[in-house]
């Protein structure tokens, strides 16, 4: 379905004209025509699948109307992280370029300078804020903003604020809204308290569900199967090779961040780290840095696995493998953008054993695993079923170019990645 189908003002088929949409995506196909009816919904739906836009252009077209009125705050969005709230401001920007709307992005991290600048424009009224829930509450906490004549509330990835702990901050939000209002929800997954949240502030939903998403074909992914000692020499294998020079190295913890930021060198590339201690001025710097080639490898915890949109990262390490299948399609998806190929890694200790099998279950595939780089001894054991389940499919991946003729389960020590830079190095940005 492409979008001038839809019952759109031209000021805004025109934006998404200048921004090169045409034809929607599954979760906008769905969703944009009961928004614009007015009923609230409920879409579940991963990060990547166009959802903001599947709420962005039934809201910006509603305000085109002009029934709404311009000196009060008409639609509130919700994100989870500072880096999505930045993203949906700037897709709001693009959306609206032809539209006389205005919206302020407010969100935690900042100095002093930053919160008086958040104040000033909240109590002038922007038509759209984007907040994460406790810069807003504090913001509610001062009287800085008035929400009583907000027609439009829209929970982002709401699974993950409620996994980040900002349930009773969205309930307290949601007391200063009107009762008279369209609510939207978004979230990846559908767990028990997000559909009690949805029972208590949704009315009558309409809802839009698009199966969860496999990894793109064109991301290679591979494993390594070590013990957690063996995880910095198989990294530095990995990362000296020259055609990697794109890459977020995902790690669970932040303290991990800052140790490996500080310890691993890689000659002839720079290194920056991504965790939540950062200030927002150090978060942003670094994204500008990552963003414009200043910095090669970017280690993180999840806080980038959704809402950052960078096209050309042509590897994706998984130093610490997610807990959460989900979590894996999220963070590989960094890669392999925009028709690009990319390459995906994963470290897996005996104690991921469990992990693995239920993202080779969500991925529908076993994932082929790379012998050890030299020096790093043998490969611990997995388990029998798993290790029996491998050796059934080594031969499934044997056509795929890089592939390992076989897995490493001798314990016998090989060259570990891939020589021909080709297939994984991403094509010029465009």
């Amino acid at each position: 379905m492409f979008f001038d189908e839809f019952p759109l003002d031209d000021a805004v088929l025109d934006a998404i004209d200048s921004m090169n949409f045409s034809e929607c995506t599954p979760i906008q196909e769905k969703s944009i025509g009961p928004l614009l009816n007015g009923r609230d919904l409920i879409g579940i739906a991963q990060t990547g699948t166009g959802k903001t836009a599947a709420y962005l252009i039934p809201i910006l077209n509603h305000l085109s109307s002009g029934k709404y009125p311009s000196d009060s705050i008409n639609c509130l969005i919700m994100s989870p992280t500072r880096e999505l709230a930045q993203q949906i401001d700037q897709q709001i920007e693009g959306f609206s370029y032809f539209m006389p709307v205005s919206s302020s992005a407010v969100y935690g991290g900042n100095d002093g300078a930053r919160f008086e600048l958040e104040r000033k424009g909240l109590t002038m009224g922007a038509d759209i804020i984007v907040a994460t829930p406790g810069r807003l509450i504090s913001h509610i906490n001062m009287g800085n903003i008035d929400l009583s004549k907000v027609s439009f509330f829209v929970l982002d990835e709401a699974d993950r604020m409620l996994d980040m702990g900002f349930n009773d901050d969205i309930m307290k939000i949601v007391s200063y809204l009107p009762q008279n209002r369209q609510t939207i929800m978004f979230s990846a997954t559908m767990p028990k308290n997000i559909q009690l949240l949805a029972h208590s502030i949704l009315h009558n939903p309409i809802e839009v569900k698009i199966a969860i998403s496999k990894p793109s074909d064109n991301i290679i992914q591979y494993i390594y199967v070590c013990y957690e000692g063996m995880k910095d020499k198989i990294v530095k294998s990995v990362l000296s090779e020259d055609y990697y020079d794109r890459v977020i190295m995902f790690v669970s913890k932040k303290t991990k961040v800052k140790e490996l930021s500080r310890t691993l060198k890689i000659k002839g590339k720079t290194i920056g780290a991504m965790h939540s201690d950062l200030s927002q001025q150090d978060r942003d710097k670094i994204m500008y840095e990552f963003r414009n080639h200043h910095i090669n490898i970017l280690i993180a915890t999840d806080i980038v696995s959704r809402g950052i949109d960078i096209d050309d990262i042509q590897l994706v390490i998984n130093y610490d493998s997610p807990h959460d299948p989900e979590d894996y399609i999220h963070r590989i998806g960094r890669t392999a953008r925009a028709n690009r190929t990319g390459c995906a890694i994963t470290l897996i200790t005996p104690t991921d054993t469990h992990s693995l099998h239920r993202i080779e279950k969500l991925t529908g595939k076993p994932i082929a695993e790379l012998p050890l780089p030299l020096g790093c001894g043998e490969r611990p054991t997995l388990s029998n079923s798993h290790n029996k389940n491998k050796k059934s499919h080594a031969n499934s991946y044997r056509h795929r170019q890089h592939q390992p003729q076989s897995r490493n389960f001798s314990g016998k020590q090989r060259r570990s990645t891939p020589r021909d830079g080709k297939h994984h190095k991403s094509s010029p940005e465009a």
